[in-house]
Formats: C-alpha cells, structure tokens, sequence
C-alpha cells in the first residue's frame, strides 16, 4: 500500500475524531490496526491473511508482516510474532523456574500459543505440565498456523491441557503446583477475571511451599493500571512482591512488565553462579534469557519502580 493509498483511510479516521464519531470500525485497507490504548495505535502491514475466525470467545487473526513474520492477533490486539515470541516466553518460564531451581511442577494459564510450554518441557525434573485454555481453538490453529512457537511441545507426555477457565480452575482445583505462569491476554473481554484479587488469591492458594507465580503484566508506560493493581494485590498475598521487565519489540510502548510473587524471599535473591550452573546443568538454548539477563530484569526504571507499592 502506498502513501498515497494509506492518506484517504487516515483522512476518515481524522475526520472521525474531529467530528466525535466512532472511529474504531475504520478499516486501513492491508493494514492491521491496534486499537488498545486512547490516542496511541499501533499498525502493521498484511502481506498476507492466514486466518481470520471469530469464536464464542473471541476473534482470532494470523497475519503475515514483512518485519515481524507471522502475527497472531486476539480481538485485534497483538499476542505473539513469531520473530520477537522467544523474548517474552524465555522471560515468562526461565525466570521463575531457574529461580525456583527444583520445580517438579508447573501449571501455565492461558499461553495457547504453546511458546510458555515449549520452554518449560526443557526441565527435566519436570514430571508434571498443567495447561489451562479457555478455547481451545487457539490451541488448534497455533499447531497449524505457527508451529515454530510451540515446536512439538504439545506431545510431551507430561503435558496435560484443561479446556477452561483459568479462574474457575485455580478456584475448584486441589493440587498445588511449585510454578505458575499466567501467560494471559491483556484485561479485556475473557482475559480480565484473571486480574482479579479473588485470582489472585485462588493462585496463591494452589502454590506449593517455596513456590512462585509471574504473570503477564502489559506494558507500564501505556497500562500504568493493570501494574499497580496486581502489585497492590500481590502486596497483600505474597512476603516478596515486585516485577521484571523484557523488551519485546511489538507491544508497542515500551518494556513489558512480568509481576512476581512468591513467600520464599530467596528465590529472588538467587547468586549469580547459581543462575549460572542451573542454567548450563539444564543444558538450555535461548536467544534472549540468560543469568545475567536474568538479574538484570529486576533492576526497574524508576517510573516503573514507582508503581509498585
């Protein structure tokens, strides 16, 4: 599309909020638009449309962009690329397990893209992988439409996936689990009862002694909110409380945030070396996490520092 092209469609979209109408359903022809955040949008070029379905729960697009490879979009707000996923699903599962150092098991909630999973079946203490999905769709075309996320890791004998609502789940279920990943959508539509305090303490409640939780925490910059809330309920649940950081190239302003909760205070406080021998005893290939990354992470920008209470 050329400049030229692009100009009329920006041109509605202008005249829309001049006038105070809605401009949310004007489409950018060949342009994919992120509507998330008031007065900021995010867009990425469609070389081509693999799929594109709404379900009960929500409408599901694969894209493909000349910079960011193939894009898996959900109601229209950006999840995973497969050139930047490696990013945040290293932060998401190394962090806490290498932490931990001696997780037996792991529930994920949400993450059907499989990319959390993939990086979790590399433990071998591991003898127990829990995935909750609430659509099980999402499952299904991710297999097929970005295979390289998950890379096999649907098959491993130890994973078992429960079709549900994470929420519900962590509130009926009885076992404990010694990390938890809630790789969850932004607040929105099915994705904001997982930031809710009554999740919140139903997690806390099916983590083992010495366990810990992250969770996915969006963007500071644009979505101060959805940080303060959780750390202000983490702040109640949990002895230690705070977040890390990664830098994912596509969510749009800035370093994402991943909260952190846990009762075990030397968790966080885990040596260098330590890091170090976990990872090489592990024999881990990563592209993003490495000790030092790792330490690293929870050293905040103070605007973001700021946010946690």
């Amino acid at each position: 599309m050329t400049d030229k092209e692009l100009d009329p469609a920006l041109q509605k979209i202008v005249a829309a909020q001049a006038t105070g109408e809605d401009e949310e359903d004007i489409e950018i022809p060949g342009w994919w638009v992120e509507r998330l955040h008031a007065g900021y949008r995010q867009m990425l070029k469609i070389d081509k449309l693999l799929y594109d379905s709404k379900t009960k729960e929500q409408r599901i697009r694969v894209f493909e962009n000349p910079t960011f490879g193939r894009v898996l979009t959900l109601d229209d707000i950006l999840q995973t690329t497969e050139r930047d996923e490696f990013i945040y699903h290293e932060m998401m599962a190394h962090v806490p397990m290498l932490a931990h150092g001696a997780a037996h098991s792991v529930l994920i909630i949400g993450g059907g893209d499989g990319g959390v999973l993939r990086e979790v079946v590399k433990y071998r203490a591991v003898g127990r992988i829990v995935q909750v999905e609430i659509d099980a769709e999402v499952i299904e075309f991710s297999k097929t439409y970005l295979p390289m996320i998950s890379d096999g890791a649907f098959d491993d004998p130890r994973y078992e996936l429960v079709v549900a609502d994470g929420a519900r789940y962590v509130a009926e279920a009885e076992e404990t689990f010694d990390v938890i990943i809630v790789d969850s959508t932004d607040p929105v539509g099915p994705g904001v009862v997982l930031f809710s305090e009554e999740f919140y303490r139903n997690c806390k409640a099916r983590l083992a002694e010495g366990g810990v939780i992250v969770t996915q925490n969006g963007v500071p910059f644009t979505q101060a909110d959805e940080l303060v809330h959780t750390m202000s309920v983490f702040r109640k649940l949990f002895v230690d409380h705070t977040c890390y950081t990664a830098c994912v190239p596509g969510y749009a302003g800035g370093a994402l945030a991943i909260g952190w909760g846990t009762n075990d205070t030397e968790l966080r406080a885990v040596p260098l070396e330590v890091l170090k021998r976990r990872y090489e005893a592990e024999k881990l290939k990563t592209r993003y996490y490495t000790p030092e990354v790792h330490k690293a992470a929870f050293a905040l920008p103070k605007y973001i520092k700021d946010l946690i209470p």
